[in-house]
């Protein structure tokens, strides 16, 4: 070799573009803003944020790395870091994932596919080299400290440098999505690679690119698959088969039944997918024999896909596809729960769909109980979930009372609107996690006429003593509220220092300020909503066929999922099938995670999922699931099942070899 390389020389390498890097992504940025018309309305909110831009790249970045240098997963440590202020942090040590954070998820997956895009062979040397010196048998995008997901993480935690919307920052991500793999590209990228080619290491990466292997290549299948052909059926395959059977020299199909060489073939793909584990192969060539008899009486067995024996391989495989080794406790665990269901199959006289469908309801129950035995530790924060669908009343009913709380009290109009719109919200998160009657809770509306008490001119120097004694207190508690909810310092800043203007005035004897005929201020939001359900019936409908409507900033949920009653109804198929016990791909706190639903809330707005690793937990609300599903961030691990990868792989190599005769 000519040149000395290791993991740490290559990351050293990387660490040293990163000033280069963060100058010209924000210069690039800069001109994606300025020159593209869509990009025009955030150009104001871009100027706040681009003195500190390049800095707060750099230092997101540098941290990254320097994590991925000393042998750690820069992103499984970030998963554990605070949340950048204005994301939610979850009930209980539970991640919630709202619609916020999801849009977050949204705008990480879009800049790391425009950066794969960019440079797709360059990080195939890059992941092929980091895995041959890991020594592990199949190259992961995880082996790799470079990958694309680092540079998209450090991207939006520098977005963080000033307030602003979740809308406007996602949008912000993705204007700077082309510039930032455009410049990771020339300057990163291709410089790594060009050392792996000094260092004569060409050979090792090709040899270990046979292994490689690709975790989300089932969703890009899938994706694939909608946008360009159509999935394969049994009947189209049958026909092929028997074709394929007629010609001279091949084997006849048995006349009025299904060709046994179509079921012989199709279960040959079955067994010989990637991605089942041997322990779940053994066992689905155990079920081949209970099909096989069942398919010498039941001729329907090879026309539809939703036959009950389809269903429950599918099902087997689905949840075995869950675990990444053979010998995980829980995976065994499932296979000597079915060993026996098959036995049954095997043993039965004559099999029918009647009883695959008895076993595969089994199985369904089987799965399900296991899922709500992994949610028991999780109890208290579930129960905060489900109480988190009280909060909009509880909000309303705190605001009312403390509306009329400060009526004719001396607040200024900073320390007024905090009382009224922030202080309601920090109690109702108390609710929400703590209960409705829990003292925290209590201490947070109490705290509200220690606030007006404390705004009341003491009767003498004993009385202004203990006012100086309980500010300390107050304050902090005022804090620690805002806290709890990640309020932005912009948002309590003048309030508290208005309230401490306030307390100086009385503590030096002087008399509170007159207060100002109050002026008719704007409605609450709860008050905005009622006075909208009362004029719709008096407004013609024209009227919002004109009126100039920010939908941006509406509470709905992605409108592409709604653009048509089909599209409504497909959703809604598609959340009936999220039960507990399914597996899913879902990318969610900017990683793709393997998890099931262990628990759904009884309003259906709350979900749990938890890993491979049972420690590892996120719920997420039904917005923020629609959010992922719009974007094609989240699939079932039974979708486009074991069966129809077999079809669909099965009617290629019939086609393949048709033209090749031809």
């Amino acid at each position: 070799m000519s040149v000395a390389l290791n993991h740490n020389s290559l990351l050293d390498e990387a660490l040293a573009q990163i000033p280069a890097l963060s100058r010209n992504l924000s210069e690039r940025t800069h001109d994606e803003l300025s020159g593209k018309p869509q990009y025009f309305s955030l150009l104001s909110d871009w100027r706040r944020l681009r003195p500190r831009f390049a800095g707060d790249f750099e230092t997101a970045l540098s941290q990254l790395l320097q994590t991925a240098r000393r042998g750690e997963d820069p992103l499984a440590q970030l998963q554990r870091q605070t949340p950048p202020a204005g994301i939610s942090s979850g009930f209980g040590g539970l991640s919630l994932v709202d619609e916020r954070q999801a849009l977050q998820d949204v705008a990480i997956a879009h800049v790391i596919q425009m950066i794969e895009q960019q440079s797709k062979p360059e990080l195939h040397q890059l992941t092929n080299f980091f895995a041959a010196l890991r020594g592990t048998a199949r190259a992961r995008a995880s082996d790799n400290p470079v990958r694309p997901a680092l540079f998209a993480h450090a991207l939006y935690r520098s977005l963080f440098g000033v307030e602003l919307d979740a809308e406007r920052r996602y949008a912000l991500m993705q204007a700077a999505a082309t510039p930032m793999a455009q410049a990771l590209h020339r300057i990163m990228y291709e410089r790594l690679c060009a050392q792996l080619r000094a260092a004569e290491l060409t050979q090792l990466v090709e040899s270990h690119a046979a292994k490689v292997q690709d975790p989300d290549a089932d969703l890009r299948l899938r994706q694939a698959r909608l946008g360009n052909t159509a999935p394969a059926t049994l009947d189209n395959v049958a026909r092929r088969v028997q074709a394929h059977n007629a010609r001279p020299g091949a084997l006849s199909a048995l006349a009025g039944g299904p060709s046994p060489d179509m079921l012989s073939r199709l279960y040959d793909q079955i067994l010989a997918d990637p991605r089942l584990l041997p322990p779940v192969k053994a066992l689905l060539s155990r079920l081949q024999i209970a099909i096989v008899r069942l398919s010498r009486a039941d001729t329907t067995l090879l026309r539809h896909k939703d036959h009950p024996a389809w269903l429950l391989l599918d099902r087997v495989a689905a949840q075995g596809m869950a675990f990444e080794r053979g010998d995980d406790p829980e995976l065994q665990s499932f296979v000597g729960f079915m060993d026996a269901e098959v036995q049954l199959l095997i043993d039965s006289p004559m099999p029918g769909p009647s009883l695959f469908e008895q076993v595969l309801a089994r199985v369904e129950r089987h799965l399900e109980r296991q899922a709500q035995q992994r949610s028991t530790a999780s109890a208290g924060a579930l129960a905060a979930l489900e109480r988190e669908q009280q909060k909009p009343q509880w909000l309303a009913v705190v605001r009312e009372q403390i509306e009329e709380q400060i009526v004719g009290a001396p607040l200024g109009p900073h320390l007024q609107a905090f009382l009224l719109e922030v202080w309601p919200e920090v109690i109702a998160h108390s609710m929400v996690t703590e209960g409705q009657d829990a003292p925290q809770a209590t201490a947070q509306i109490e705290l509200v006429d220690r606030l007006l008490q404390s705004l009341h001119a003491p009767a003498d120097e004993a009385g202004r003593t203990k006012l100086r004694d309980s500010l300390p207190g107050l304050i902090n508690d005022l804090e620690a509220g805002c806290d709890s909810i990640k309020v932005f310092e912009s948002q309590r800043k003048e309030a508290l220092q208005e309230l401490m203007r306030l307390h100086a005035r009385l503590l030096s004897g002087q008399p509170m300020p007159p207060q100002p005929t109050p002026a008719r201020s704007a409605p609450a939001p709860h008050e905005q909503v009622k006075q909208l359900l009362i004029e719709r019936e008096s407004v013609e409908p024209e009227h919002w066929a004109h009126v100039s409507v920010d939908r941006g900033h509406l509470p709905t949920v992605p409108v592409q999922l709604y653009e048509s009653t089909f599209a409504e109804t497909a959703v809604k198929s598609w959340f009936d099938g999220l039960t507990v016990g399914s597996w899913f791909h879902l990318f969610v706190k900017g990683e793709w995670l393997t998890a099931q639903v262990a628990w759904v809330s009884e309003s259906h707005q709350f979900f749990l999922f938890i890993g491979q690793d049972a420690d590892v937990r996120v719920s997420l609300t039904r917005g923020a699931i629609e959010q992922l599903l719009a974007n094609g961030l989240i699939t079932s691990l039974s979708e486009n099942g074991v069966v129809q990868r077999a079809l669909d792989t099965l009617m290629s190599e019939l086609v393949d070899g048709a033209e090749d005769e031809r």
